[in-house]
């Protein structure tokens, strides 16, 4: 494991982002069977009557390399220089002092704002269109998960970032938060298998409620 880090470290050193881009295909390939895995015991344990074909556990590899996909794609390329470009905005332009308390609140905000929710509506689009449905239904699906995913997440990834942003240097920012996706893509798997779950539908009906009480007012 120590020589697999120091390879890592030296690749990182010299080809950075092809490094994230591969370490980021990788995490995510693992973080969705790690998913499935979690989805069939889900599945499994709410139905009855089921025959050994369908209790046993088969790794859909498709889905696996499709998942891969989005890491190599986006998160490594996008995360690569999300994280190297924040930390040098805020520091040279904004002018705080690294590790500082507003730097790192002002970091993990911003990331929060902007990048947490891309993320989320690109995975949802991807997975949706890479499955084969229509627009129209990849519409539907991300207004059904995205907000759950993105409330859900609001109460994790803050205190993830604060570690992330105060203690880990700029470099192996995404390989942390990447780490933390293996369970983030456990949730989101979730989440999309929930369908239209009741406590989905009170979220939405909860958000009507008040965008129509807004109007009326």
């Amino acid at each position: 494991m120590l020589k697999l880090w120091k390879l890592y470290q030296k690749s990182l050193a010299v080809h950075p982002v092809k490094t994230q881009v591969i370490s980021s295909g990788l995490i995510w390939g693992a973080g969705d069977v790690a998913a499935q895995s979690v989805t069939h015991l889900t599945t499994t344990k709410h139905q009855h009557q089921l025959s050994d074909e369908d209790e046993r556990f088969r790794i859909n590899w498709k889905r696996v390399a499709t998942t891969s996909m989005f890491g190599f794609a986006f998160v490594g390329p996008v995360g690569h220089f999300w994280y190297q470009g924040l930390d040098r905005f805020i520091r040279l332009r904004m002018h705080m002092q690294p590790k500082s308390v507003r730097f790192v609140a002002t970091k993990v905000a911003v990331d929060g704002i902007l990048f947490g929710p891309l993320d989320l509506l690109v995975f949802f689009t991807y997975m949706g269109f890479s499955t084969g449905k229509t627009a129209a239904q990849v519409k539907e699906d991300v207004k059904r998960d995205f907000l759950p995913a993105f409330i859900l997440e609001g109460g994790v990834w803050p205190v993830v970032q604060v570690i992330n942003f105060r203690f880990v240097p700029v470099s192996y920012q995404l390989l942390y938060v990447n780490f933390f996706c293996l369970l983030d893509s456990c949730l989101l798997s979730w989440i999309e298998q929930q369908q239209d779950a009741s406590w989905k539908q009170w979220i939405s009906s909860f958000l009507d409620m008040r965008e129509h009480g807004g109007k009326d007012q």
